[in-house]
């Protein structure tokens, strides 16, 4: 059974949703995303909070990798985030994508890009995630 992993994180209730983010595609070589700016995205500054890029390129890896790890019996788990703030923005519409580095049968890399509407660059991101059988118990 193939899984249509943009449609099912866009019908969760959660983080994704609260935030606006819309997933446009999710396959084993990218996962994209946009969401339009607001008030809920910004720090104290009027800018978008970093916690907001760290959030989009952990989801974007995590779901990624999750398209991957999903038809062997596995689940993701992230293990490491190091994102880069590159540009402030204040509002406008952005988007991002997610493509692997790596995609091992216990651990994944994922490299993930955020851009503005001029295609300017706002935050880049790598993420570490580890493959865990879906029997095991997490925490």
């Amino acid at each position: 059974m193939t899984i249509d992993f943009a449609t099912m994180v866009n019908a969760l209730p959660g983080w994704v949703k609260e935030m606006g983010i819309v997933i446009l595609a999710a396959t084993p070589e990218e996962v994209s995303c946009e969401w339009v700016v607001s008030e809920k995205h910004h720090q104290g500054y009027g800018i978008v909070h970093g916690g907001v890029h760290c959030g989009v390129i952990e989801t974007l890896a995590s779901i990624g990798a999750a398209v991957v790890a999903h038809p062997r019996g596995q689940r993701i788990v992230g293990l490491e985030n190091s994102t880069s703030f590159i540009r402030a923005v204040r509002s406008g519409k952005l988007h991002a994508l997610a493509r692997p580095v790596t995609r091992g049968r216990t651990s994944q890399v994922w490299e993930a890009w955020i851009r503005d509407e001029k295609e300017q660059l706002v935050a880049q991101g790598r993420v570490r995630l580890l493959c865990v059988d879906e029997k095991r118990e997490l925490g």
